[in-house]
């Protein structure tokens, strides 16, 4: 009877588990169909199709007037989100990973105070952020310029705390002894030897990166006013909110956001190994 209602209770447990996968998934993928078939739709076919129903195929029309609108400007959010999100996580994940490694494996004074304002500036929201972030961009003149988004995207606190619980389990101090031993400089031996040891962490903290700077929205809002400038996730904010007067900029904005969505899904693909990796080394060490 113990065995048997053993049994059951696992069978029931398994089922539940699996009703909570399937249905977490379907809320991460139902938005990706929408997106996919609302992109094929023309103007009169989000009146007359449901939700996930193709509509007459529209999608070349749809993609040739999204490249020619306002002057081909689209383009140019394209290239800005790759500036902003490419070159801020490589050189942001390189920031991260010196700092997480300086803190775990260095020793000079004040290192666990800054460890403990770096754990605080996670705690703190990057909207509340914005508006001292423009007063020492007015500062310095660089409000309205590509510099203004850029410069802040760099620091990321989050991403030096994950930097540095990896250099901490991953990187032996024998080894740094060893090379330092042999004459190796402190940037050399972080370079040739610590970052590579460290690097399932690091496409940890150049995927939140990337993440985070592809889909930033606030700041550059704050900062920016001309929309060649604008990234993606901007650009169409602003063309959603002439939807209500111009329908013609619904299907535009909806396959301008299915696009936008492929880069992210093109990296976790192409990282999801190492990131997988990187993750479990961390939650066992």
């Amino acid at each position: 009877m113990t065995a048997l209602s053993s049994a059951g209770s696992r069978w029931t447990s398994r089922t539940v588990v699996h009703v909570l996968l399937v249905l977490a998934a379907l809320y991460a993928v139902l938005p990706l169909v929408w997106l996919v078939t609302s992109a094929t739709k023309s103007v009169g076919d989000f009146s007359t199709t449901g939700a996930f129903e193709f509509g007459q195929f529209n999608l070349g029309a749809n993609l040739s007037a999204l490249f020619s609108q306002d002057g081909g400007v689209f383009l140019a959010w394209i290239r800005n989100s790759l500036l902003y999100a490419g070159l801020g996580a490589v050189l942001g994940s390189l920031i991260c990973a010196a700092c997480g490694y300086a803190i775990a494996k260095l020793d000079f004074p004040g290192r666990r105070a800054l460890f403990a304002v770096t754990l605080a500036g996670v705690l703190v929201p990057t909207t509340a952020l914005a508006l001292p972030l423009y007063l020492l961009a007015s500062q310095l003149e660089v409000v309205g310029t590509f510099w203004a988004v850029f410069i802040p995207l760099l620091t990321n606190p989050f991403g030096v705390y994950l930097a540095r619980v990896y250099a901490e389990a991953a990187v032996p101090g024998e080894v740094l002894e060893a090379a330092r031993t042999d004459g190796a400089g402190e940037l050399r031996t972080f370079f040739t030897i610590a970052l590579p040891m460290m690097r399932p962490g690091l496409v940890t903290v150049f995927l939140f990166q990337f993440v985070g700077i592809w889909n930033n929205f606030f700041l550059p809002l704050v900062m920016l006013t001309d929309p060649k400038l604008f990234p993606m996730s901007l650009g169409l904010y602003q063309w959603s909110t002439r939807v209500t007067q111009f329908p013609q900029y619904n299907p535009l904005v909806i396959t301008g956001s299915l696009l936008a969505v492929l880069p992210l899904v093109v990296a976790f693909v192409l990282l999801h190994r190492q990131w997988r990796s990187g993750l479990a080394a961390g939650s066992v060490k």
